[in-house]
């Protein structure tokens, strides 16, 4: 990619901001954490497969939720647009997915996405109706424009999804979480900001339809770091913009083989394991609520390259291929494949 998709990102990129180690909980907003353990993906009593995401990431999550309807129950994404909305063009990604000085074309990527359908190219769109999105968007958010947003929202509703917007929180362009680093109107790495409420609450009502109160005491699950290369449709992670390794937290209900949800959570721009270590899986709030909620989270990892320096998630077409939002997609794939290793 010649000029950064994400370029209000890296210009706010500010010292990474070091955290505590691990298992503590020594002020209000710091979470209780467990060290990462090196393992192996493994396979488990999955129930229904969800995704998330934010900023790249939540063009990604909704990339998988298309492309594999069938498979994925319903989506949360915050800070991002419509499906296809860069349609393999940087400029369009630029000016209509994040700025909106150009349209996103809601018809053209309704249209692509029900012929591509019929190709068999993506799950059929009859999938999509009744599917639960939540999708959120901060107030102080200048990186993805709300209209922008609101286009993902009319994306969904054209295909008969049940769709809650949260749109009023003064947020900047990040993970909106209680244990947020960063001041709510920020946009400033790690992306990850406390406004004083739990959005993980209110979209895994509407994801999984109620949850029990997280566990705010300390995790009882594990934190796996496993091979990413394993999974890679090209069996290297690194070629196609993917970090070697990748985190999964297990409940220990779920380890003992207990029926499980499964939820991948993808991180934005700026925010994988590269750039900031584990503070998107350790502060996401999902954890939490994967230990009372019998929920295992899946978190791949993205990573820099020459084409891709911000470590950002192909939604684009960075990679140099048209399928990246498709079934046989690299990034998409390569994550599926993950999901196919948890879920059997």
């Amino acid at each position: 990619m010649m000029r950064s998709v994400w370029k209000a990102l890296a210009a706010s990129l500010g010292l990474l901001l070091a955290l505590p180690p691990a298992g503590a909980a020594w002020a209000a907003g710091t979470p209780y954490t467990v060290p990462p353990v090196s393992g192996s993906l493994n396979t488990y009593n999955v129930s229904a497969v969800y995704v998330a995401g934010v900023s790249s990431g939540g063009y990604m999550a909704t990339q998988l939720q298309v492309a594999y309807s069938g498979r994925i129950r319903g989506s949360a994404v915050f800070a991002a647009g419509p499906y296809y909305c860069a349609q393999n063009t940087v400029s369009q990604a630029l000016y209509a997915c994040g700025d909106n000085i150009y349209p996103t074309y809601p018809a053209t990527l309704e249209a692509y996405t029900r012929t591509w359908a019929s190709y068999g190219w993506i799950d059929p769109v009859g999938n999509l109706a009744s599917r639960p999105a939540y999708v959120f968007h901060g107030t102080s958010d200048g990186t993805v424009k709300k209209s922008v947003t609101d286009d993902l929202v009319g994306y969904h509703q054209r295909f008969g999804a049940s769709v809650q917007y949260d749109s009023g929180s003064p947020a900047g362009h990040a993970w909106v979480t209680p244990y947020g680093t960063g001041g709510c109107t920020v946009t400033a790495s790690p992306f990850l900001n406390d406004c004083g409420t739990d959005p993980q609450n209110a979209f895994l009502r509407k994801l999984l339809g109620s949850v029990q109160a997280p566990n705010t005491g300390p995790l009882r699950g594990t934190l796996i770091r496993f091979n990413q290369n394993t999974f890679a449709v090209n069996g290297w992670a690194n070629g196609i913009s993917m970090d070697a390794a990748g985190f999964a937290y297990v409940p220990p209900s779920c380890a003992a083989g207990q029926s499980c949800r499964l939820l991948v959570a993808l991180h934005g721009c700026l925010q994988g394991y590269g750039r900031v270590g584990t503070a998107f899986v350790d502060r996401a709030n999902l954890n939490q609520y994967a230990d009372t909620n019998s929920m295992i989270v899946l978190y791949p990892q993205a990573t820099t390259s020459a084409v891709n320096p911000n470590g950002c998630w192909d939604w684009w077409g960075y990679l140099g291929a048209t399928n990246y939002p498709i079934k046989g997609g690299a990034q998409v794939e390569t994550i599926m494949n993950m999901v196919r290793r948890v879920d059997g």
